[in-house]
C-alpha cells in the first residue's frame, strides 16, 4: 500500500497529535511526529524503507471532533497533496457531550465523515485511505454512558472503510485482546489517551494492517 516517494499524512485528535511540535511543518521531523503512535510508525518506516524517500506528516490536533477535522481539511490535508491519509477521529465526538454539551451526534458524525471522504476523493482521486477505529477502555473518564455510542461510531468507520476502499485498522479489537495481558490502565491513562505501551500497540496494529500484506 505504501510505495516509494509516497507522502503520508496522519490526521486526528490528541491521540494523533500527542504533543507534536506544530511550528515545525516540514516532513520527517522527529519533534513534529509527536510522542505517540505516529512517531512509532514514522520512525520505523523511515528506518525500514530508508531508500524510498517517504515524506511523513502529522497534522493531528488535540480536542478535534469530526466537524473540526472537516473545517481544516483543505489546509491540513488537501493542500499537502498526500498519497496516503490515515485518519483517527471519533472519541471527542462522544466525550465533548459530557463535558461541554458539544458532542457530535452519531448520525451527524457519519454524515460529516462521509462528506470529508467524498471531498478527499474528489480532490485527490488516487489517494489511499486508512481509517482507524476509534477506541475506549472502561477506566478513567470512560463510563457506561459511553456505550453503545462508541461501538456505533466504530461500526460507522468500518462501513466507511468498505465504502471508500480504505484499510480499516482495528484498534479497539487489538486493545480488547491486550486486556488479557494487563488491565485497561496499562494501555490508557484515562480510558481514552494511550500510555507508552498503548501507543506502541497502536503502531504495531497499524503497521500490520497497512504494510503486512505488501
Amino acid at each position: 500500500m505504501i510505495e516509494a516517494k509516497d507522502v503520508i499524512l496522519f490526521q486526528g485528535d490528541s491521540i494523533t497529535d500527542c504533543g507534536r511540535a506544530r511550528e515545525n511543518e516540514e516532513p520527517n521531523r522527529e519533534a513534529a511526529f509527536g510522542s505517540g503512535y505516529v512517531g512509532h510508525i514514522a520512525t520505523q518506516l523511515l528506518r525500514d524503507r530508508a531508500g524510498d524517500d517517504l515524506k511523513i506528516y502529522n497534522r493531528g490536533i488535540g480536542g478535534n471532533r469530526v466537524v473540526d477535522l472537516y473545517a481544516r481539511w483543505k489546509i491540513d490535508a488537501i493542500n499537502l497533496n498526500p498519497d496516503l491519509i490515515s485518519i483517527l477521529i471519533g472519541v471527542n465526538d462522544t466525550w465533548h457531550e459530557f463535558g461541554s454539551k458539544n458532542g457530535v451526534e452519531v448520525d451527524r458524525y457519519e454524515t460529516i465523515y462521509r462528506m470529508l471522504l467524498d471531498y478527499t476523493k474528489l480532490r485527490l482521486p488516487d489517494v489511499k485511505l486508512v481509517l482507524c477505529e476509534p477506541f475506549v477502555l472502561r477506566c478513567g473518564a470512560v463510563t457506561d454512558e459511553w456505550f453503545p455510542e462508541m461501538p456505533q461510531r466504530q461500526e460507522i468507520v468500518r462501513r466507511l472503510a468498505d465504502e471508500f476502499d480504505a484499510r480499516f485498522v482495528p484498534f479497539q479489537d487489538a486493545l480488547n485482546e491486550a486486556l488479557d495481558e494487563a488491565g485497561p490502565e496499562h494501555w490508557t491513562r484515562d480510558g481514552v489517551h494511550p500510555t507508552a505501551a498503548g501507543h506502541e500497540l497502536l503502531a504495531k496494529v497499524w503497521l500490520e494492517t497497512v504494510c503486512g500484506g505488501e
